[in-house]
């Protein structure tokens, strides 16, 4: 950040607060608590109303605003990330406070920046709850909305689990949130078919040169909409007695965990989930104490896997 950013940065930080000490300030900035006294020396000059009180800190004379602040790109599209969580996990007053901000927000941006955000509010959907869990870093979800905006293709090294690393071309279409976890949903030219990339498993990224045009894929919404259709993403629904939950809680977002409800002794747990077996050989750790509701198929998938258990421990 050069100088004329961080004074800027400094005064916004000072006028967000009652009062700031330079230790604060310091911090906040990766700064020395020299320049820190520089820096405030600099913006008293310009004519900003600082009024400093020994042994306790820095504020802004009352009645003294800063001009409409103007976000940056990256900086709306942050925005724009929180409020789907936002639009999703609060209460109706929450959400439309929220909504009324980003309105205003949208209202100081570029007019380039607010097509921008347009574009990337069609691409991005959260769909389930945000787990407590670490699930590594999603440090290219920037670099991803870029690439999203452009509509430019990205090679990425790819690290699937349990498996070896694989260097694709993809053409992303969307991120989704879902299963405690941010995904890439892309067009893969290795596969010469649709893919769903977790975005903590990219070990790489380049934005290439590449264009493609949106038009010929899905949005976000009709993708998913197709896989539930299509069963490759379905709802699964269960019942688990209230005892068992401290044994799942965490691990029901590696299976595509959606929401609860509390029915007196039991559970009902709404997953959405796209690898039915190894959802089916989960719960069954859980014998007696679950009660598969919805659908048929993972009803008949469990009722398979208990008989081969059978079979195998009878010939053992």
């Amino acid at each position: 950040m050069n100088r004329i950013d961080r004074l800027n940065a400094i005064l916004i930080h000072l006028q967000g607060k009652k009062r700031v000490t330079a230790q604060q300030i310091a911090d906040r900035f990766d700064i020395s608590l020299r320049s820190v006294y520089r820096d405030i020396k600099a913006l008293d000059e310009a004519g900003v109303p600082v009024i400093g009180e020994a042994g306790i800190g820095y504020s802004i004379m009352e009645g003294y605003r800063l001009p409409p602040v103007m976000f940056t790109s990256e900086e709306a599209q942050s925005i724009l990330l929180a409020g789907k969580f936002a639009e999703k996990f609060t209460s109706p007053t929450v959400k439309k406070q929220f909504e009324s901000a980003l309105f205003k927000i949208k209202a100081v941006l570029r007019a380039t920046d607010k097509e921008n955000i347009e574009k990337l509010e069609e691409t991005v959907l959260v769909m389930g709850p945000v787990s407590g869990r670490y699930e590594g870093e999603n440090k290219y979800l920037s670099d991803l909305q870029r690439a999203i905006i452009d509509k430019k293709s990205i090679r990425i090294d790819y690290q699937k689990l349990y498996a070896d690393k694989s260097d694709r071309i993809v053409e992303p279409i969307g991120l989704c949130y879902y299963a405690g976890a941010w995904h890439c949903i892309a067009w893969c030219t290795l596969r010469n078919d649709y893919r769903d990339f977790k975005i903590s498993r990219i070990q790489s990224l380049e934005i290439t040169d590449i264009s493609f045009e949106t038009d010929r894929h899905p949005s976000i919404k009709e993708y998913i909409e197709r896989m539930r259709t299509e069963e490759t993403l379905r709802e699964i629904v269960i019942r688990i007695k209230k005892e068992m939950m401290p044994f799942i809680h965490q691990h029901k977002y590696y299976y595509g965990f959606v929401s609860e409800e509390l029915l007196g002794d039991y559970v009902r747990i709404t997953f959405l989930n796209g690898f039915p077996d190894t959802f089916c050989r989960w719960i069954l750790m859980f014998t007696d104490k679950v009660i598969i509701e919805s659908p048929q198929s993972i009803k008949n998938t469990v009722q398979a896997l208990c008989k081969t258990l059978h079979q195998h421990y009878s010939a053992s």
